[in-house]
């Protein structure tokens, strides 16, 4: 597979793989003992076309497709396009993907995602991923006269337990979007119900959470 480099999801550029420095500094104080320091970190895979397996389109539209991509410990990503707007879920395999609340969250406006995943885990283990999305803005046309996408990152929560949408952060009106993005994984994402909690606005709010979020 296609080396995937350290990704900054709101900004485009190469970061440095984020680390509980915090905890780090504690352990070597001694403020902690080292055997208990948890260590938060991030890694990054890829969903493009190239690396991951392409199924078949579903409907026989071009707009509608699936791929199923390698992530982090043994889990698979599950990509699927209908009418022009995506769906990410994870789960062991392909099935157990399709079978999570994160395949169904399908937003109202068409919308897309980056082909960089972020992946959040606490010593090692994966419990959050997050992903930079665009929401298209009918109501703000470009030149083209097409809709403007408004960039949004998402967080979804992994198992153990179900697989869905945690939190989300505009990226226009928060320039810390990936810290925000990383600090609501950490503080919210395993401990989350889906189905009975509610997603929570992380930061300021904005156009991209607004279409996200309307009913």
């Amino acid at each position: 597979m296609q080396h995937v480099p350290h990704h900054d999801l709101a900004r485009g550029s190469h970061v440095t793989v984020g680390i509980a420095m915090t905890a780090l500094f504690c352990a070597a104080s001694g403020l902690i003992s080292p055997a208990k320091a948890q260590l938060f970190g991030s890694s990054y895979t890829s969903t493009a076309p190239g690396d991951c397996r392409v199924a078949g389109a579903g409907n026989g539209v071009d707009d509608s497709a699936t791929r199923i991509c390698p992530g982090k410990a043994g889990l698979v990503v599950l990509v699927s396009e209908d009418d022009l707007r995506e769906t990410v879920s994870v789960g062991r395999n392909r099935a157990a993907a399709a079978r999570e609340p994160a395949a169904q969250a399908w937003f109202g406006p068409f919308s897309s995602t980056t082909t960089t995943i972020e992946w959040r885990a606490l010593d090692g283990k994966p419990f959050a991923i997050i992903q930079r999305w665009h929401i298209a803005d009918n109501s703000d046309e470009n030149k083209d006269g097409r809709p403007v996408a408004k960039p949004m990152l998402a967080v979804t929560r992994l198992p153990p337990g179900a697989v869905c949408h945690v939190a989300y952060v505009d990226v226009k009106t928060n320039p810390n979007a990936n810290e925000l993005a990383r600090k609501a994984a950490d503080e919210i994402a395993r401990d989350f119900k889906c189905g009975k909690d509610e997603v929570r606005v992380i930061g300021v709010s904005g156009r991209a959470v607004e279409l996200a979020t309307r009913r």
